[in-house]
C-alpha cells in the first residue's frame, strides 16, 4: 500500500478511479441498463481540498500526535454515504474537523477525551471512514460546539496476542481488514469476517457498528466473533471479562457492540478465530422466478446445513452485477470447512434447491486446497462485482447517475409483502429506475434483503436521494423490517430507529450515555 493514496471524495484508492475512457464505457453501459438515464462525463473535483481555518489551536497535551494539515482534516470530514460523495464531488469540506488526533495507545485516547471534555469539544472516533449512515460526519457532530476532534485509531493497529489453545486473538481496534488477516495467516487462522468494506474498514469500526460479514449463515456478524473488548470512556475504561459464555446478568460486551462511538472509544478486543478453510464445495443454481429462489433459500436456511454462501440474486441484481442476463434468479451456493470434505453437504443442498425448481448452471465443484484459488462462473463474476460496487457508485455519480443501496431483515412470512411494498416505493420515488434485490444473509426465521437502485440524477441530488431514502425506509418500517441489518444507525437511520426500538429502552440507553459521557462529547447525534 506504500505510495498509494485514498481518494478524498470517492470510494477507495485514488488510482483505481476509472479514467475518461473507462467512464465513457460506463456511460454506454448505463444507457443500456437504465434507458431513463442521460449519463455524460462530468469534470472531476480537484485533489487539493479547501478547508476553513481551524477554530482552535492544538492543545499542548495533544501536540505529539495531533495535526491540523488541510488534507488530513478534509479526509476526516465525512464517510462514504451518497450525500458524502455528493459533497466531496462538489469540493465541499466546510465541515472538516478542527483537529485530527492519532493516539498511539489507550492512555492517549483517554487524554483526547479528557481534553475534549474540559473544552466542551465534540470527538468523533474514526476507523476507516467507510460509514454509509453519517456515522463519522464531523459537521453534524459539531452542533453549537466550538470545535470537533476526529480521533483516528490508525496508530492502534495489529494483532497483539494469540491464544492458539482457546483460538483467541487480541487485536487493536485500528487494524484494517487486510492487515488483520495478514498477521493471522502465519498462524493458520482467520477471523472469517469479510464485509464489503473489508479493505478500508477497521476492527473497531466493525465492533462499533455491529458489522455483518460476507458469510450467509453461521457466525457472520462481528457479534459472533467478539469474545471481550476494551472501551475507553470519559469516565474511565470498561474492560469486559474474558469467558466463552456467562449467565451473570446482562452481558457488558453486548452494550458496547453497536454503540457507534456514542459511549466511548473501543481500543482493542479479543476475537474468536478459526483455522483457515481447506475444503470447499460450490455450485450456482438458476431459477425461472425469484419466488422459487426465495423458497429454495428458505429451505437451505432451515435445513441445518449452514452453507458459507447462500446468496440469492433476483434477475435485476444478476444483470446489474453481470452474473446472468437471461432473466433468471441465481443462487450462489458454497460450503467451507477446515475439518472435513463437503460433498455430502453440497449434494443434500442441491437436492433441496432442485425440489424448488432450481437448475445447476455451474458446478458442482469440490476443492481440497488451503488456498482459495480462482472462482469461476457466476460466483466469480459476483465476487468481482461485489468488491467493485462501491467504486462503481462513485464513478456513476461522476457521469450523472444516482445509485445507492439499503438493506433490512424480516421474517420469511413477511418478506413477500415487504418486497412488493419496498420495490413499489422506490420505483415511485425514482421513476424509471432499476430496483434490484439480493439476500446477503439467510436465517431459519427470515432473510436479509439488500436492495440496489439505479436511476437518473436530477439537479438537486441530495433532495432526490433523501426522497428515495425516506420512501424506502418508510416502506421497510411499515412492512415490519428492521431499518438496518448491518449498516448501523449513524445519523441517517436515527428517525426510524426511534420508532423501532422500545421507548423505555431508548431512555435507558440515554441514561447509560449520561453516566459514561456526561458532557455528551462522544460522537454527538449518533444512535442516541
Amino acid at each position: 500500500m506504500i505510495g498509494r493514496t485514498r481518494s478524498l471524495w470517492a470510494w477507495g484508492w485514488a488510482d483505481k478511479f476509472p479514467d475518461d475512457a473507462a467512464r465513457n464505457g460506463l456511460v454506454q453501459l448505463a444507457r443500456a441498463l437504465v434507458p431513463t438515464t442521460t449519463p455524460a462525463l462530468r469534470a472531476l473535483p480537484t485533489d487539493e481540498p479547501r478547508v476553513p481555518d481551524p477554530r482552535v489551536a492544538i492543545p499542548a497535551a495533544l501536540a505529539p500526535f495531533t495535526t491540523q494539515r488541510p488534507r488530513d482534516r478534509a479526509a476526516h470530514a465525512r464517510g462514504r454515504a451518497f450525500p458524502d460523495l455528493v459533497a466531496g464531488f462538489a469540493g465541499d469540506y466546510a465541515g472538516a474537523p478542527d483537529l485530527v488526533a492519532r493516539p498511539r495507545d489507550a492512555a492517549e485516547v483517554a487524554r483526547v477525551l479528557e481534553i475534549c471534555e474540559a473544552h466542551g469539544w465534540a470527538v468523533v472516533p474514526f476507523g476507516g471512514g467507510t460509514s454509509v449512515v453519517g456515522g463519522v460526519d464531523a459537521e453534524a457532530a459539531r452542533g453549537d460546539r466550538e470545535a470537533v476532534v476526529s480521533l483516528d485509531l490508525e496508530a492502534l493497529s495489529g494483532v497483539r496476542e494469540l491464544d492458539p489453545t482457546s483460538r483467541l486473538a487480541r487485536i487493536a481496534a485500528g487494524t484494517l481488514g487486510p492487515r488483520l488477516e495478514d498477521e493471522l495467516a502465519p498462524h493458520g487462522v482467520t477471523l472469517r469476517h469479510f464485509p464489503q468494506s473489508f479493505e478500508f474498514s477497521t476492527l473497531g469500526g466493525w465492533l462499533a457498528t455491529r458489522a455483518g460479514g460476507h458469510y450467509a449463515t453461521g457466525p457472520t456478524h462481528i457479534d459472533d466473533h467478539c469474545h471481550s473488548l476494551e472501551l475507553v470512556t470519559p469516565r474511565g475504561t470498561i474492560a469486559t471479562h474474558s469467558h466463552p459464555a456467562s449467565g451473570a446478568g446482562p452481558e457488558p460486551v453486548r452494550l458496547v457492540l453497536g454503540s457507534e462511538g456514542a459511549l466511548g472509544v473501543i481500543t482493542e478486543a479479543w476475537l474468536r478465530v478459526v483455522p483457515n478453510p481447506r475444503w470447499r464445495a460450490s455450485a450456482s443454481i438458476a431459477f425461472a422466478t425469484f419466488d422459487a429462489g426465495v423458497a429454495a433459500a428458505r429451505a437451505l436456511a432451515q435445513s441445518g446445513l449452514t452453507p458459507a454462501n447462500a446468496r440469492l440474486l433476483d434477475p435485476n441484481e444478476a444483470k446489474l452485477h453481470r452474473v446472468r442476463f437471461d432473466g433468471s434468479a441465481v443462487l450462489l451456493l458454497g460450503f467451507e470447512s477446515a475439518d472435513h470434505p463437503l460433498g455430502a453437504w453440497l449434494s443434500r443442498a442441491l437436492e433441496l434447491v432442485r425440489d424448488h425448481g432450481g437448475t445447476v448452471v455451474t458446478g458442482p465443484t469440490e476443492k481440497d486446497d488451503a488456498a482459495e484459488g480462482e472462482r469461476r462462473g457466476e460466483a466469480g463474476a459476483w465476487r468481482k462485482a461485489f468488491f467493485e460496487a462501491p467504486y462503481l457508485q462513485s464513478a456513476l455519480l461522476s457521469i450523472g447517475v444516482l445509485s445507492d443501496t439499503f438493506e433490512t431483515a424480516c421474517t420469511w412470512t413477511a418478506f413477500p409483502a415487504l418486497h412488493e411494498r419496498v420495490t413499489a416505493a422506490v420505483a415511485a420515488a425514482l421513476p424509471g429506475a432499476i430496483v434490484a434485490c439480493r439476500f446477503t444473509h439467510v436465517y431459519p426465521d427470515g432473510p436479509a434483503p439488500y436492495y440496489t437502485y439505479v436511476g437518473a440524477l436530477r439537479d438537486n441530488a441530495l433532495a432526490q436521494w433523501r426522497t428515495v431514502k425516506a420512501a424506502a425506509s418508510e416502506a421497510v418500517h411499515a412492512a415490519g423490517g428492521t431499518i438496518t441489518h448491518h449498516h448501523a444507525v449513524g445519523r441517517t437511520h436515527l428517525p426510524w430507529v426511534r420508532r423501532e426500538l422500545p421507548a423505555l429502552f431508548g431512555a435507558a440507553l440515554a441514561a447509560v450515555k449520561a453516566t459514561l459521557d456526561p458532557a455528551a462529547i462522544c460522537n454527538p447525534g449518533v444512535l442516541i
